[in-house]
């Protein structure tokens, strides 16, 4: 799997659409929640990184609270890339490196990319680290290029062949916690489907059939009336609809009834996440969904995230969280850096309305 990343940034960029080599202000976006909040969230975005960085072992690894995770250092790997930080250069060049190393030598021969017990949720470790590695490509140095192309074609293929068991109706489509899993939540499928974004935008040869069946299998999840999404079925759930919401949005669905309706959903609940066991994951997928949607959506959700979070971060940097600080910490950085829109898979159109 040859990546084309290069030529896909200079082609958005030519177009308008990828933008973060420009100051926020001069952003076509409105940001004014953002600017407003700007010195404060750049203060903590890098107390967060130095956290992070401080915390890392020569292995590649963070420790303990499933440090050791191929997911947990993909999602640190890529706290770093969302700030502009690239492997092979810079502060956090080291850092990137090893991430990118680590989870390279995870592989196992079945393509699954697991590695420092991720146990029932070897899914969500694989489809998190093969996200994290297709958004390094077109990164990193030839040897290490060649290790990813072949590393992500494996992984690549996993994911796809663990869409293509057989299910029932209700669950095909998705993903679940392992590759032979017989059914899905939206909440693996979230990651899975971002995987397969990302892999097809380098030129992976994601058959658009996969896509189209994720996307149908999220919307049997989609609860029309509330606007929420579910874990295993149509519901109102507080910590999902941002999921299936960001789902939705990166898939062609943007300015739909649907993604208005997710976005009133959690415009109505998002600060009911407050204390749930599962609020830093909820924020994360609310933030970057709601970033799509922009307009309102994305100045309300932002005019009450950054206060909140700025304010709720430990004197060390971190950010605590149910699985590990690590997890927090790389979570609420990949939140706050939204609006930078370093990593491809989560840019945004510039020509969307933002009249909403």
């Amino acid at each position: 799997m040859r990546p084309v990343k290069t030529a896909t940034i200079a082609l958005l960029t030519a177009a308008g659409v990828f933008l973060t080599s420009l100051p926020l202000s001069a952003q076509s976006l409105s940001n004014s929640v953002f600017l407003k909040h700007k010195n404060e969230a750049e203060r903590a975005v890098e107390k967060g990184l130095e956290y992070l960085a401080s915390n890392q072992k020569t292995d590649g690894s963070f420790g303990r609270g499933y440090g050791s995770s191929t997911g947990v250092v993909a999602l640190a790997g890529m706290a770093f890339l969302s700030k502009g930080h690239t492997p092979g250069q810079g502060r956090y060049s080291q850092n990137l490196d090893r991430c990118i190393q680590y989870i390279l030598g995870s592989q196992q021969s079945n393509g699954l990319l697991n590695k420092g017990g991720s146990g029932n949720g070897m899914m969500y470790a694989h489809n998190i680290s093969t996200l994290f590695l297709s958004e390094c490509s077109g990164m990193v140095d030839p040897e290490t290029q060649d290790q990813l192309d072949k590393v992500l074609g494996n992984a690549t293929r996993l994911i796809l062949t663990a869409q293509a068991v057989k299910k029932s109706e209700r669950h095909q489509g998705g993903w679940r916690y392992k590759p032979d899993s017989k059914d899905s939540d939206l909440s693996c499928s979230g990651w899975a489907l971002m995987a397969l974004r990302s892999a097809k935008l380098n030129g992976a040869p994601v058959p658009d059939a996969a896509i189209k069946s994720s996307i149908d299998y999220v919307l049997r999840n989609h609860d029309k009336k509330s606007g929420g999404f579910g874990y295993s079925g149509p519901s109102s759930s507080i910590t999902l609809t941002g999921c299936g919401l960001l789902c939705l949005e990166l898939s062609g669905f943007h300015g739909t009834e649907s993604t208005y309706k997710a976005g009133d959903f959690i415009l109505q609940s998002h600060q009911k996440i407050i204390g749930n066991g599962h609020e830093i994951y909820a924020n994360y997928y609310n933030a970057q969904a709601m970033f799509q949607l922009g307009g309102k959506y994305w100045e309300k959700y932002a005019a009450w995230m950054y206060p909140h979070y700025i304010s709720t971060q430990a004197a060390n940097g971190s950010w605590p969280a149910k699985i590990s600080p690590i997890y927090g910490t790389s979570m609420i950085v990949l939140s706050f850096s939204v609006p930078y829109r370093q990593l491809p898979i989560y840019q945004r159109d510039e020509t969307i309305d933002e009249d909403s």
